[in-house]
C-alpha cells in the first residue's frame, strides 16, 4: 500500500504524463493509469479499510483530494488536446457543469419508498407542523410524557381555535394518527416525513426523517406484521439479515416490540460491534385500542400494525459506514457527499 508521501506525488506524475501526451489516445492511456480500475490510486482506495479507524478519516481525505486534483489534470489536458486540434466555434454551446447527485438520505427515501410501494403501501404526506392532539394526545400519550415537555419538543407560540397547541413535527407517527381520522378504511400506508426535535449530539440532530408504516384492517395480526418487516429487512439489508422482535413499551402500540436485525458485520455470530448478533433497528406493534378510538375506530373490528423508525439511522446501518457523528450528513461537506 501507498504511503502518504507516494500518493501526494501522484498528481505531480499525472501531469508528466499528460503534458507528454500528443493526443487524445495517448491521454487515454496515461487517464487509464492513474485512473482506471488497476491504478495505484484505485488499489489505495479498496484497502482503506485496512488503515487503523484512528488515521482512516485523514488518509480518506488525502485520497479523496488526490482523485479530485487527478480528474482536473486530465479534463485540462483534454480540453487542451481538443483545441489545438479543432478551430473555436463560437456557436457552439458553452461547456456544460458537472452534474450533481441526490443527496444521501433523499436516495435512501426513495429506495424505502420503493420496496414498501411493492407490497401495497400507499405514500402518504402530513404536515411538518403538527397540532398537539396528532402529536401526543390521539397517540395515547399522557399530558406528564417526557415528549411533551419543552426541553425535548419544538412548540410554538401561535395556538389554533379551541387553544389546541402547535408543534413541528416530532415523530412520523402523528401522521398515523392523522390519517386514521381522516381517510377511510382499509388503510395501508407509509408516511415519511421531516421531524424535529431539540437534540444534537453525536447520534442526533435537530431535523431528521423517519418513515411510519401503517396497516389496518379487519383481522390485521402481529404475523402480517412481522412478514412486512421481513419483506424490507431483506429488501434493504440483504436476503441473508434476519429480524428478531423483543418485547417493550411504546405507548401507541400494544403489544409494542424493538425490531432488533442480525448483524451484516458478524453474520449474528457476534463481534465488538454487535456484542450478541444482533442490532437494533427501531419500533413496532399492534396499534394501541386508544389510538383507535381516538380516530372513532371500533378496536373490536379494526386492527392495525405500525412501525416507524429514523432514515438516517437505517441507512448507516445498511451501508456499513463508520460515521462517527450523525451531524456529517448534513454538513454538507462534498468530499464526503460525492462518495455517493
Amino acid at each position: 500500500m501507498m504511503t502518504l508521501e507516494e500518493l501526494k506525488r501522484l498528481p505531480l506524475e499525472a501531469e508528466r504524463a499528460a503534458s507528454a501526451a500528443k493526443n487524445q489516445a495517448e491521454l487515454r492511456q496515461a487517464e487509464i493509469r492513474f485512473l482506471g480500475r488497476k491504478s495505484e490510486l484505485t488499489l489505495f482506495l479498496r484497502d482503506l479499510k485496512n488503515v487503523p479507524k484512528e488515521k482512516r478519516s485523514l488518509v480518506g481525505r488525502a485520497a479523496n483530494e488526490t482523485r479530485v486534483r487527478l480528474v482536473e489534470i486530465f479534463e485540462e489536458h483534454t480540453h487542451r488536446l481538443t483545441e489545438s486540434l479543432a478551430p473555436i466555434d463560437v456557436t457552439l454551446l458553452g461547456i456544460q457543469p458537472r452534474l450533481g447527485h441526490s443527496h444521501l438520505v433523499s436516495q435512501a427515501i426513495e429506495e424505502i419508498s420503493a420496496i414498501f410501494k411493492e407490497i401495497g403501501f400507499k405514500r402518504v404526506r402530513h404536515p411538518e407542523v403538527e397540532s398537539d392532539w396528532y402529536a401526543f394526545e390521539s397517540l395515547n400519550m399522557p399530558p406528564d410524557h417526557p415528549a411533551r415537555d419543552e426541553w425535548e419538543t419544538f412548540f410554538m407560540d401561535h395556538s389554533g381555535n379551541v387553544g389546541d397547541r402547535f408543534v413541528l413535527t416530532p415523530h412520523a407517527t402523528s401522521g398515523t394518527a392523522r390519517v386514521l381520522a381522516t381517510r377511510q378504511l382499509p388503510l395501508c400506508v407509509i408516511n415519511i416525513q421531516k421531524c424535529y426535535r431539540r437534540q444534537s449530539d453525536v447520534s442526533h440532530v435537530p431535523m431528521f426523517h423517519q418513515f411510519d408504516g401503517l396497516y389496518a384492517d379487519q383481522g390485521v395480526t402481529i404475523r402480517h406484521l412481522k412478514g412486512v418487516l421481513e419483506y424490507f429487512v431483506k429488501s434493504y439489508f440483504g436476503a441473508k439479515r434476519e429480524v428478531r422482535l423483543r418485547p417493550h413499551h411504546f405507548p401507541f402500540t400494544e403489544p409494542s416490540f424493538e425490531v432488533d436485525i442480525s448483524c451484516g458485520i458478524c453474520s449474528g455470530r457476534g463481534c465488538r460491534l454487535c456484542k450478541e448478533g444482533w442490532v437494533e433497528l427501531g419500533g413496532a406493534g399492534m396499534l394501541h385500542p386508544n389510538v383507535l378510538k381516538a380516530a372513532k375506530i371500533d378496536s373490536k373490528k379494526i386492527t392495525a400494525l405500525a412501525f416507524g423508525w429514523g432514515v438516517e439511522r437505517t441507512l448507516l446501518m445498511r451501508s456499513g459506514l463508520e460515521v462517527p457523528d450523525i451531524r456529517i450528513l448534513y454538513e454538507n461537506d462534498l468530499r464526503f457527499l460525492e462518495q455517493f
